[in-house]
């Protein structure tokens, strides 16, 4: 079954909690948290104080998407403040860098991802993937909430899908920019696993037909 993660990116941070709880009781399996550092992405979002608190708000699995440069110095921070799996871009980092931050988060008994950009080819993974939990392809660029999906990605998706039963079968592939239930269906056909939404469920008001409507699209 896919699994569902909706961005806090798209909730309502003055009643986020409660926006936490609707996509919860709807179903969603992982809460998907975009922090940003205006560096690597031109966007600033929030960071390890928030995920700290959202820890000790929900038990919700937290799946913190890191868009931010030389990763490394921060993931065991974020392992710290309660993220379940943490996910950073392979652009951020040199290549002994993030060999370094994947050890740092298995370290500390916590789940590990790496994303990719649009223009980063799927075959940048193979170095990584017998290491990791996850890969994340981003079909929008990322930095922004609301963006169209880039069909173009999809290719890419089965790519990864087939680089993944390969090298590491038990890898999650998750998808994540412009999901709604038109592109999630292209991007299960493709191979995704999880599929993070953020506009598609947060700007409705009835979350559970949204994270439905995505899973079984």
């Amino acid at each position: 079954m896919t699994k569902i993660s909706p961005s806090i990116l798209s909730a309502d941070f003055a009643e986020l909690i409660s926006d936490i709880n609707d996509v919860k009781n709807g179903g969603a399996e992982y809460l998907h948290i975009d922090v940003m550092d205006g560096n690597f992405v031109p966007n600033i979002s929030i960071g390890i104080p928030v995920v700290e608190s959202l820890r000790r708000a929900t038990d919700m699995f937290l799946d913190v998407h890191l868009m931010i440069d030389r990763p490394h110095r921060y993931v065991k921070k974020f392992c710290k403040a309660g993220a379940d799996l943490v996910t950073f871009h392979l652009e951020a980092d040199q290549p002994q860098d993030i060999f370094e931050a994947i050890k740092a988060v298995r370290e500390c008994g916590k789940k590990v991802g790496l994303s990719i950009k649009p223009r980063t080819p799927a075959e940048t993974l193979i170095p990584y993937l017998p290491l990791i939990d996850l890969v994340l392809v981003m079909t929008v660029e990322p930095g922004f909430g609301g963006q169209s999906f880039m069909h173009d990605q999809i290719p890419k998706i089965s790519a990864v899908r087939e680089m993944i039963g390969k090298f590491n079968p038990s890898c999650e592939l998750e998808v994540d920019g412009g999901v709604d239930p038109a592109t999630a269906k292209l991007c299960k056909d493709a191979g995704a696993d999880v599929l993070v939404a953020g506009s598609a469920v947060f700007k409705t008001k009835d979350r559970k037909a949204a994270i439905e409507a995505i899973r079984n699209a």
